[in-house]
């Protein structure tokens, strides 16, 4: 163990949150609406992320007008959030292909959380890079994987988010309803606080020259 330690992803931190006019703004531009939370799905829909589990989440939640889904990305796994939407015309859901960076990050300070989801299966711990884009919006992250990912300890522990397993509907579809009467600001401002303290470039950089330092 004393041979091991983690350098996280990073990013030089920017500060993404926009306001309230922004907000409107772009909600409008994408037909968002403005009376609902709003959750952001961005990246690859692939088979790592559990693409079925979430369509079986989104099915859950088809009936709460309260929330409002956006999915952002594309992967092999895009065509069955295409049929899915399709057949049962969710009026709560909205796919999307990529966006360009800068358009996407905006988006994304235009919603109230992020979500992660990994598929259950994994047996090794992934951490997506995805977290950085929420937290530097400010996003609470709704971490929805694997239980070898401590992705979802690390939020739940320092306030920014919640965490369930990818396998675990019923338990997902309670924390869907906890979110809606969470103080997301307090959280979202939590996220980028620990962003900058702990998932900085320049705190992997003392990670990493520290050791050329030592030999010094």
């Amino acid at each position: 163990s004393n041979k091991v330690e983690v350098c996280p992803n990073c990013i030089d931190p920017v500060d993404m949150s926009i306001s309230i006019k922004e907000r409107i703004l772009i909600r409008d531009k994408y037909g968002i609406p403005l009376d609902k939370k709003v959750f952001v799905y961005g990246g690859n829909l692939g088979k790592p992320q559990g693409i079925s589990f979430l369509i079986e989440c989104l099915k859950t939640q088809a009936n709460n007008e309260q929330a409002y889904f956006l999915i952002v990305g594309d992967g092999t796994e895009y065509s069955k959030l295409e049929t899915y939407i399709s057949e049962y015309k969710p009026q709560n859901v909205q796919l999307m292909k990529r966006l360009k960076k800068e358009d996407y990050n905006r988006m994304v300070a235009a919603c109230d959380v992020g979500m992660i989801f990994l598929d259950y299966r994994f047996t090794i711990p992934n951490f997506p890079s995805r977290l950085l884009s929420y937290m530097q919006a400010k996003l609470p992250v709704l971490c929805v994987t694997d239980k070898n990912t401590d992705v979802g300890k690390i939020a739940v522990e320092n306030g920014f988010g919640w965490w369930c397993e990818s396998n675990n509907l019923e338990k997902t579809k309670k924390i869907f309803n906890n979110i809606i009467n969470s103080d997301l600001s307090l959280m979202g401002q939590n996220a980028y606080e620990y962003l900058v303290e702990y998932y900085s470039a320049f705190q992997s950089y003392c990670t990493i020259i520290k050791h050329f330092k030592e030999k010094e």
